[in-house]
């Protein structure tokens, strides 16, 4: 890796901004470790380096040019492939779209356009973002830069991967059940979920949507702050509009837990189950809180229907957004989609009236938590990174799941509460393994969620532990055992 890769998209950005370093540069270096890692990992689906080059140059001659300069000129950065870009190619991980070209940005790659950004390509996902393991018919799976035959997460795994790997310092992914979060975890990089409406994730049909959202992930903090600081605001598309901009980001991030009061919960008081090794890990770390001034108690919210509320609310998302399609290409898309597509047409108004009441009961609870305590502390994943030729994992402490989404709990019992949560690098199993915490707190404090990360990153400092990819890492990873959906 060389020492372009290495840098932070801060320090990117600040060195083609003082001409020490130009765009064509910076997206060389980028393609360069595209070919020298994708291999290995399969991160990067979709590769456009004439167009890369072509932009990058043009971003030179802005440079020189005395303009005023966009807060990400000249980054270059692979998109995640469930995010439209104007003109290149936008599979969703389906083989029903495997041609298609998009014939406009969505939201969030309009502001990071308009921030600056180079788009190179597109990274893998899982099809249609569904699943926190990174696999699909049409580009295969997407390991793990730390143990190539290990999963990545999803569904943004292919950007927590190039991340990881050195492809890139800094990109966008999604997360409805823990999207950002658990690859994060799974790959020792920091994934951000934000509060409601900070960044626009709109629906077509459905512009009160709340689930869903979007948000960044980097290696350190400071370059999720950079992101939120370029995209960060409200929009006509989202209701009701975020109180957050981007000014509200800016600036150095000053990392403090000085009295900051915590509750640690290992299983969210619900009793989901989680892996040994993770909780090995993320126990140790407690201390760091505590010595840099934090109160630490276990301590969580009544999350109770949090598990209702999330799957009523995901099976309408989908059933909104992919239902058309499923009727339409059903024998062509995997049986996940389409079990949550049915799920969402099969809901009757008595279960969306109780988990509408079951929500509210939520919100209760998180204010009552957050009057006593600032941060929530839990797994950010469950399992440890698992074989990539499985669907998901069989088991968690001899605990099977009914559902493809049952390994995924801890994620999505905060979905449910609408908080933001950040997925923070904890540390590594004796093994080597990444473990992540999963750090939440009131909605709209999300400045204060990134200075409490940052705190904890500067006293552990897990991204300067770099995977070692080496040529021939790569094998055929594309995944083998299928079990039901639901």
């Amino acid at each position: 890796m060389n020492d372009i890769q290495q840098m932070t998209a801060t320090a990117l950005v600040d060195a083609i901004r003082r001409r020490e370093l130009s765009a064509r540069e910076a997206v060389t270096a980028h393609l360069e470790r595209i070919e020298e890692v994708n291999p290995a990992v399969n991160a990067v689906v979709t590769v456009e380096p004439e167009r890369a080059r072509a932009a990058a140059d043009a971003a030179d001659r802005l440079t020189v040019s005395g303009a005023e300069l966009p807060p990400l000129h000249g980054l270059p950065m692979t998109h995640k492939d469930t995010h439209a870009v104007a003109g290149m190619r936008g599979t969703n991980g389906s083989r029903v779209l495997a041609d298609h070209v998009s014939p406009e940005d969505d939201p969030i790659i309009a502001r990071l356009r308009g921030a600056g950004v180079i788009a190179t390509g597109k990274s893998n996902v899982p099809e249609f973002g569904a699943g926190s393991h990174t696999f699909n018919e049409v580009f295969g799976t997407t390991t793990n830069p730390y143990a190539p035959a290990l999963s990545a997460g999803g569904s943004s795994g292919g950007v927590a991967a190039a991340v990881a790997a050195g492809v890139q310092p800094l990109g966008e992914g999604s997360d409805m059940g823990g999207s950002l979060r658990i690859p994060a975890s799974f790959c020792n990089v920091v994934g951000f979920r934000p509060s409601h409406g900070v960044i626009p994730f709109p629906s077509a049909d459905n512009d009160w949507a709340w689930l869903g959202r979007t948000g960044p992930m980097a290696r350190e903090v400071s370059d999720i702050a950079l992101f939120m600081s370029a995209v960060a605001g409200p929009s006509a598309r989202v209701q009701p509009p975020a109180p957050l901009t981007g000014a509200d980001f800016s600036g150095p991030v000053h990392g403090d837990l000085r009295g900051v009061r915590i509750g640690w919960s290992p299983d969210l008081g619900l009793g989901i189950p989680v892996e040994p090794g993770v909780l090995e890990v993320l126990t140790s770390r407690l201390r760091v809180f505590e010595e840099a001034g934090a109160i630490v108690e276990e301590a969580a919210p009544d999350l109770t229907g949090a598990d209702e509320v999330f799957r009523v609310t995901r099976a309408l998302d989908f059933a909104t957004n992919l239902g058309p399609l499923v009727r339409e290409h059903r024998a062509l898309v995997k049986p996940e989609v389409v079990w949550n597509v049915e799920s969402g047409w099969e809901l009757t108004a008595q279960r969306i009236i109780d988990a509408t009441a079951a929500r509210t009961r939520l919100a209760a609870a998180v204010r009552e938590f957050h009057a006593r305590y600032d941060l929530l502390l839990s797994p950010a994943a469950q399992v440890l990174p698992f074989d990539a030729r499985l669907r998901y994992p069989s088991a968690i402490n001899g605990v099977e799941p009914e559902t493809y989404l049952d390994w995924m709990s801890s994620a999505c019992a905060l979905s449910a509460t609408g908080l933001p949560v950040l997925a923070m690098p904890a540390g590594f199993t004796p093994s080597g393994l990444p473990v992540g915490f999963q750090m939440s707190v009131d909605h709209y404090r999300d400045a204060a969620l990134l200075r409490y990360a940052k705190a904890f990153e500067e006293r552990t400092r897990c991204v300067d532990r770099r995977p070692e990819i080496g040529a021939g890492m790569g094998q055929d990873v594309r995944p083998v055992t299928t079990v039901a959906a639901g």
